[in-house]
């Protein structure tokens, strides 16, 4: 999630021919704003403050959404960020590159670890558990440093520096006139990438998670496959060559995938199973998950690419300011999740219903607060 990424006309030099990749991004960036929310509304861990819902009708639709999301959001974003990694690596070279990354990727990792995570954590311990003590006391006893929601910009770092020592190294050049896949070459991709995610998660189910960076190898087949696909990409032009027709097969897939997934709860019911078989293990449950996932992934995220050249290649002054905030927007979500669950957690109803308020008012205020972000001298150059 670089600024290549999120600023993609501004980094790559780009026409405004990539402007439905803002539109694009600023769409996942929602995404990122409610995977979240649902899960703090429907879990009782994995977020900083949580609080599961009661009504299973809630509960099913939810677990759909964040299952959905996960097959292809992040995913989508290694993709991106890579497909503009390319041009920026040519016209900076090496050193100002990696230089430049390490900038713009290393310091929102090092604030958002060691100042606005442990932050969230102490609002938390403060307004929820009623410990009344200031935060530099909060912090004399915090020793759970991690990297939270920007394990990504760790991951994507990661990569990039990888990406510009074997470019040095060995003078990679990949371009090769490759034809832009069609459905069923995509849908092979998909099941030998699900196929790899089940072995992979023989040994890293999901849900383990690398401490204290974050990562779930368990997703990281995807991401690393849609990060080398988008350096080919741009070297073969694949975005612009994606046909119609490619689009209009994989979004049917898509609504295929979905219309398989209560198979899901039928199976668990039926064989009185537990859930943690689709995470991982040596399980058939796991493979048929594994695979599940990387197919509606795929599918969904090249109809998505496919519609967004067609419909939503314009911009206006709203969108270039939605665009431009939406790496702001991805390291502070969570400030704005959280303080909305907590100014709620005295209401009287369900999780679900609080769901409902607070999921937009997350995903605006999300946006004023990285709006105004991006305008403060010095914080604009990085984020």
């Amino acid at each position: 999630m670089t600024t290549a990424t999120f600023t993609a006309n501004q980094d790559s030099g780009t026409s405004n021919k990539l402007f439905y990749i803002d539109n694009i991004k600023i769409l996942l960036t929602i995404l990122v704003i409610l995977h979240h929310i649902f899960i703090a509304y429907n879990s009782s861990e994995g977020w900083y403050y949580c609080e599961k819902t009661n009504i299973e009708g809630a509960r099913i639709p939810m677990t759909i959404l964040i299952s959905i999301n996960q097959s292809f959001f992040m995913g989508f974003f290694f993709l991106l960020s890579a497909y503009f990694t390319d041009a920026s690596y040519d016209r900076k070279g090496a050193a100002k590159f990696i230089k430049d990354r390490l900038i713009r990727l290393g310091i929102p990792l090092l604030f958002y670890s060691f100042i606005l995570s442990p932050f969230l954590s102490y609002l938390v311990n403060y307004f929820a558990k009623e410990e009344h003590i200031t935060f530099l006391q909060y912090l004399s006893g915090y020793n759970d440093y991690e990297t939270g929601v920007t394990w990504f910009i760790a991951a994507l770092l990661l990569f990039a520096l990888i990406y510009a020592t074997m470019k040095s190294l060995f003078k990679i050049n990949y371009k090769s006139s490759l034809a832009v896949p069609k459905t069923s070459s995509i849908l092979l991709f998909a099941v030998l990438l699900g196929i790899i995610s089940f072995v992979v998660r023989i040994v890293f189910p999901v849900g383990w998670v690398l401490k204290p960076i974050g990562f779930q190898f368990g997703h990281f087949p995807q991401y690393i496959s849609l990060f080398i696909i988008g350096l080919i990409a741009k070297k073969n032009n694949w975005f612009d060559k994606l046909t119609e027709r490619t689009g209009k097969q994989l979004t049917l897939s898509a609504w295929l995938c979905l219309l398989f997934f209560p198979l899901f709860f039928i199976i668990k019911q039926k064989l009185n199973m537990p859930v943690s078989w689709y995470c991982g293990g040596f399980h058939w449950q796991s493979l048929l998950y594994a695979v599940w996932e990387q197919w509606i992934g795929l599918s969904i995220l090249t109809a998505l690419l496919v519609k967004g050249k067609r419909k939503w290649n314009t911009s206006s002054t709203l969108l270039c300011k939605l665009s431009r905030s939406s790496f702001a927007v991805y390291i502070f979500h969570p400030l704005a999740i959280v303080a909305f669950t907590l100014a709620l957690r005295n209401w009287e109803v369900d999780s679900a219903i609080k769901l409902l308020i607070a999921a937009p008012l997350a995903i605006l205020g999300s946006f004023l607060f990285g709006s105004m972000l991006v305008l403060i001298p010095g914080v604009k150059k990085i984020i």
